[in-house]
């Protein structure tokens, strides 16, 4: 077994625990991981650190760190086949970030597209909050992230290839100036179909942060929630259920449709040929329901298994933390660092 995983490629993937996640978190990245880890040696990492460089509420870091481990298992990633790890419970992050910080450019930094947007928000924001190193330095713990797993590939959206492309520069500034030590992590984006956009207005992506609660569909909301919100989607003029790019509110209506039941557009514009939206609605909320469901049901499960959910991470951060110190115990002796005499 252990043979066959050292033949694998390594994939590393990290998402921030947001609690609640929807269908554009399952159709963009969580149903990618849980077919990723039959053909990789895959970490999975909830990136309680990244959290922070935003305000923040500790008692909701807590619990929505468990909500994203029980959504990710409902979602059938396997402890038997990936390792899901908390970022915070694994040794060497912190310290990786501080090396790689020594070898990146400030201006680097301060040019990311991500660290501008969201100082903006916050500088604009009510009563003007404070805009804290971490978020500068965000970009550079993520590069550690990567790097200390040795990671082959990382899976991302689009709006994160600034920060691979800076994982990559730092991966080869080390090499470059120590000794070759990182591989140069690729980029991994699948093709994920039409992007998901939200029922209220389908002219802006499915988001947590939408002001309106029925813009979004979310894995753990009931048949009743997600039927509702369904029915009230926002439509066009006209009534023939057709994909078009002046018809944006039935044609993300049709996108979630073949996401959740992998129907072809064609097919379902075919199959809903002289149907009225009302009935089209109907089918939509009927498969979105039976896809969310039994997922919903799992996750209601593990949440009351708390035990279950900490042995679960207690045993991807003990592999995770395996391979990080196998990296960490280079990179240390390459930067000069004396090994920790006082456990000699």
């Amino acid at each position: 077994m252990e043979n066959q995983s050292l033949q694998k490629k390594v994939v590393l993937t990290c998402a921030q625990p947001t609690g609640k996640l929807h269908l554009g978190n399952y159709i963009g990245a969580v149903r990618q991981w849980v077919k990723m880890q039959e053909d990789y040696e895959c970490y999975f990492g909830i990136v309680d650190m990244h959290a922070i460089t935003m305000p923040y509420v500790p008692a909701e870091l807590r619990k929505n760190t468990y909500m994203c481990a029980a959504q990710y298992l409902a979602c059938g990633l396997d402890p038997d086949k990936c390792s899901m790890f908390i970022q915070s419970n694994v040794r060497g992050h912190a310290e990786l970030t501080w090396i790689l910080a020594c070898l990146c450019p400030i201006g680097q930094l301060e040019r990311m597209t991500q660290f501008k947007d969201k100082a903006r928000k916050l500088s604009e924001g009510a009563g003007g909050v404070s805009i804290g190193s971490g978020l500068l330095f965000y970009p550079v713990l993520m590069a550690a992230d990567i790097l200390i797993y040795n990671a082959d590939l990382v899976p991302v959206g689009e709006d994160q290839k600034q920060h691979m492309e800076l994982a990559r520069d730092l991966a080869q500034k080390f090499n470059n100036t120590y000794s070759p030590t990182f591989n140069l992590p690729e980029a991994y984006i699948p093709k994920t179909g039409a992007r998901i956009m939200s029922l209220q207005n389908p002219d802006a992506k499915m988001s947590k942060s939408d002001k309106n609660a029925l813009g979004s569909l979310y894995m753990i909301d009931t048949p009743d929630v997600l039927r509702k919100k369904i029915m009230s989607a926002v439509t066009d003029s006209g009534s023939e259920v057709k994909f078009a790019e002046e018809k944006s509110g039935i044609s993300n209506l049709i996108s979630i449709m073949s996401s959740v039941t992998d129907k072809s557009v064609s097919d379902i514009e075919s199959e809903f040929a002289g149907k009225q939206y009302g009935a089209f609605k109907k089918a939509v909320a009927d498969a979105v329901i039976a896809k969310f469901d039994p997922i919903r049901i799992k996750y209601e499960e593990l949440m009351t298994d708390k035990a279950y959910l900490e042995s679960v991470l207690k045993r991807g951060a003990a592999a995770a933390q395996r391979r990080a110190d196998k990296m960490m115990s280079k990179v240390y002796r390459k930067a000069g660092y004396v090994d920790a005499i006082s456990s000699k």
